[in-house]
């Protein structure tokens, strides 16, 4: 499929072949007319001389794109036209055939390289040849007052090939600058679907935390309780199995709770980080009836949505394991930036627990918090004895963003 800017492109390649063309034409005319008003020149030989001549002239025009492609090249092609242009203006003896085939030369140097010195040497060596040439036209006395003459309509037509290169110059340089940036909106649509892809992926991840995190961890304590009410009453233990049945609906109820709470962080984040701390502090104060102390320390610090995401997360499933496990009476949660780091406490007067016992394979729990501090570039310490409280504490070495 064509590129947009196709179109302009060859655009820009039709105005040189249309000066050709017409270059090409105007020689035709002049040819022809000096033939008609130098009958010398119809001599067979001479004829065939400067017929070839002007061929070999007009061939070379149609070449110059060719030429202007190799630097070294232009060199030969000036000395080759204006000794072409020299011979023929000799031979036809014709004030506008020289006249016209080196103002032509005039402003294809122009065009060729431009207004700088190469191009006023290049000009100066074809009126040196035009000034020969039309000396053996007019009387040398005469020279001067001609050219002086034809001043303005040389400098006309330079001032025009002038203004055409610039053109030329300035729709091939906007041209190039098209197609740089097609190619950047290319590479920015690439990246865009790149960025799509990644963000869809991180996406899927933070459900299967928010997952692990309500459905899963309640499911399986469910599950477990349920297993032991089977065997209390296999042994005929009803009492016991009454207790651990009463025990699962109030998991159940509380894992429902969660499992809402986390479908509505999925549906919408909330306005701030301190409001959605709030929020789940009091949700948690009404299932549990525990006090529950928060401190904020923020300031104008305020962290980046995926930071406060997991904050909360981490946040919930400390305050889940308290009421599953801890048999606290009082918690405690402090949030605060200083010197550049983020630190989130939250801590229980608890039975506690081992940290080395419960890190391993099945407390999901704590691996999953450790697993969202290490995606924000933080560090997890759990600070934890047998009947002397916990405290999980989540350090982000980072700046924040104010």
């Amino acid at each position: 499929m064509p590129s947009k800017s196709s179109p302009e492109i060859s655009k820009v390649a039709r105005d040189p072949l249309f000066m050709t063309w017409l270059i090409t034409l105007f020689f035709g005319i002049v040819y022809y007319w000096t033939l008609r008003e130098n009958p010398a020149i119809r001599h067979p030989l001479q004829l065939m001389i400067f017929t070839t001549l002007m061929i070999i002239h007009v061939a070379l025009h149609w070449l110059v794109g060719i030429v202007m492609a190799k630097s070294k090249a232009i060199f030969w092609y000036i000395l080759l036209q204006g000794a072409l242009v020299f011979t023929i203006c000799w031979m036809g003896q014709q004030f506008l055939l020289t006249f016209t085939l080196f103002l032509t030369m005039l402003g294809e140097v122009v065009g060729m390289l431009g207004v700088n010195r190469r191009a006023l040497l290049a000009s100066t060596f074809y009126l040196f040849l035009a000034f020969i040439n039309f000396q053996q036209l007019v009387d040398p006395i005469l020279v001067g007052q001609e050219l002086l003459g034809l001043a303005p309509l040389i400098l006309f037509s330079l001032t025009f090939v002038i203004f055409y290169r610039r053109q030329a110059d300035a729709r091939q340089q906007a041209q190039a600058l098209a197609a740089k940036l097609e190619t950047a909106n290319r590479q920015l649509a690439e990246y865009a679907v790149q960025v799509e892809e990644l963000t869809l992926a991180a996406e899927r991840q933070r459900m299967a935390r928010e997952l692990h995190d309500t459905l899963s961890q309640g499911v399986a304590g469910l599950v477990l309780q349920l297993e032991a009410v089977k065997a209390h009453l296999e042994v005929g233990r009803g009492e016991r199995a009454v207790a651990i049945i009463d025990q699962s609906l109030a998991r159940a109820r509380s894992a429902l709770a969660d499992s809402r709470a986390a479908i509505d962080d999925l549906r919408a984040f909330p306005a701030s980080l301190p409001e959605a701390m709030r929020a789940k502090i009091e949700r948690f104060i009404q299932a549990t009836g525990l006090p529950c102390e928060l401190r904020l320390v923020l300031g104008n610090t305020m962290p980046p949505p995926q930071t406060s995401d997991h904050l909360l997360s981490v946040l919930n499933e400390a305050l889940a394991n308290v009421t599953r496990h801890a048999q606290a009476s009082q918690v405690r949660v402090r949030l605060e930036a200083k010197n550049n780091h983020l630190e989130l406490e939250i801590c229980d007067d608890g039975r506690g627990f081992d940290p080395e016992i419960v890190t391993g394979v099945g407390h999901y729990g704590l691996l999953g918090m450790r697993e969202r501090a290490r995606l924000i570039g933080g560090t997890l310490e759990i600070d934890s004895r047998t009947g002397q409280g916990t405290c999980i504490r989540l350090v982000i070495p980072i700046p924040l963003e104010n």
